[in-house]
C-alpha cells in the first residue's frame, strides 16, 4: 500500500485556489476510500474535490483525486496530511501522506522605511451626492402619469382585456368542440354525447349567465327563441338516455353555429357597454 500528497505549486497567496492531489497505490482485491468534503482540512478550507476513474495493472490499482483549497493563514507555511481509508471486514486501516507545506506568498515583499509620495497637482473631481429629491420627484411623477393614463384609460383596458380572455374562451371551446363532434360522428356513445352537452350547456351558461346546465331541452330552445336548438340537443340526448345511433353532424354543426352567435354578441356587449351605462 503506497499513498502519498502533494500540493500543485509551492506557495499561494492568501485564500488563493490551490489543488492538493492524493494518489494510493494498492492491491486489486483492497477497498479504498478517499476523504470527502465532510473531512476536516484545516488549516485550509475545502472548496471541491475531483475524482478519476481507477486504473489496475498487473493487479495493481491506482486511484487519485484533487482537493481545491484555500489558505487563510497567517503563518509563513501551512501543513496538511491526509488519510486514505482501508476497508477490512470489521475495522479499517488509515494510511497517511507525508505532510506537505505550502507557502504563503505575499504581495509586498517588504515595507520602505520611508514612504515616497508622488506629486500629483491635476484637479481631482469630486463626486456629487445622488439627488434623492430630484429622483423622488422624477417617480412620483412617472407614477403620476401612468395613474393618469389608467384613470382615463381604465375602462377601455378592461374591456380589451375581457374581449381578449372571451376570445381564447371561445377558440379553446371550438377546437374541443370540433373533436368531440367528430368522435361522435364515428362512435355515438353515451360518454362522448354525454360529454359533448356537458361541454355545449356551460359555454352557453358563461356566455349567457344563465343555469343553461340545469334546464332541459324544451328550456333551453325557449330561453334562446329557437326550435331548432331543441331538434339538435333532442338529437344527442337520444344517444345519452336511449343508446340510439344516427347521424349527429347536423346536430352538432347547428350547435357549433349557436355558439358562434352567442360569443360574437357577447363581444358585442363588452365594446359598447359603456356607452349603455
Amino acid at each position: 500500500m503506497q499513498v502519498s500528497g502533494y500540493f500543485s505549486q509551492d506557495s499561494a497567496q492568501l485564500g488563493e485556489r490551490v489543488a492538493f492531489i492524493l494518489k494510493a497505490s494498492y492491491p486489486q482485491s483492497a477497498q479504498l476510500i478517499f476523504p470527502d468534503s465532510t473531512y476536516d482540512f484545516a488549516p485550509f478550507v475545502f472548496l471541491e474535490k475531483k475524482t478519476f476513474v481507477s486504473m489496475t495493472t498487473d493487479g495493481v490499482t491506482q486511484d487519485s483525486a484533487l482537493y481545491f483549497l484555500s489558505n487563510f493563514s497567517l503563518e509563513p507555511s501551512s501543513y496538511l496530511s491526509l488519510p486514505v481509508f482501508e476497508l477490512a471486514r470489521y475495522d479499517s486501516i488509515t494510511y497517511f501522506t507525508n505532510e506537505a507545506e505550502l507557502k504563503l506568498k505575499l504581495n509586498l515583499d517588504s515595507i520602505p522605511e520611508q514612504l515616497q509620495f508622488k506629486e500629483n497637482n491635476v484637479y481631482q473631481p469630486l463626486e456629487k451626492p445622488f439627488n434623492w429629491f430630484v429622483f423622488g420627484a422624477v417617480v412620483a411623477g412617472i407614477l403620476l402619469g401612468l395613474g393618469i393614463l389608467f384613470f382615463v384609460f381604465a375602462d377601455r383596458i378592461k374591456r380589451l382585456f375581457r374581449k381578449n380572455r372571451e376570445k381564447i374562451r371561445w377558440i379553446q371551446f371550438e377546437r374541443k368542440w370540433k373533436k368531440l363532434s367528430e368522435l361522435l360522428q364515428q362512435n355515438p356513445n353515451q360518454t362522448l354525447a354525454d360529454e359533448a352537452i356537458g361541454l355545449w350547456k356551460g359555454y352557453l351558461e358563461h356566455l349567457r349567465s344563465q343555469p343553461i346546465q340545469e334546464w332541459t331541452s324544451s328550456e333551453i330552445a325557449a330561453a334562446l327563441d329557437d326550435k331548432e336548438v331543441f331538434i339538435a340537443l333532442r338529437s344527442i340526448d337520444i344517444i345519452i338516455y336511449a343508446g340510439g345511433e344516427g347521424d349527429t353532424s347536423a346536430a352538432t354543426s347547428y350547435l357549433l353555429e349557436v355558439a358562434r352567435v352567442n360569443y360574437k354578441a357577447t363581444l358585442n356587449q363588452i365594446t359598447h357597454e359603456r356607452v349603455s351605462r
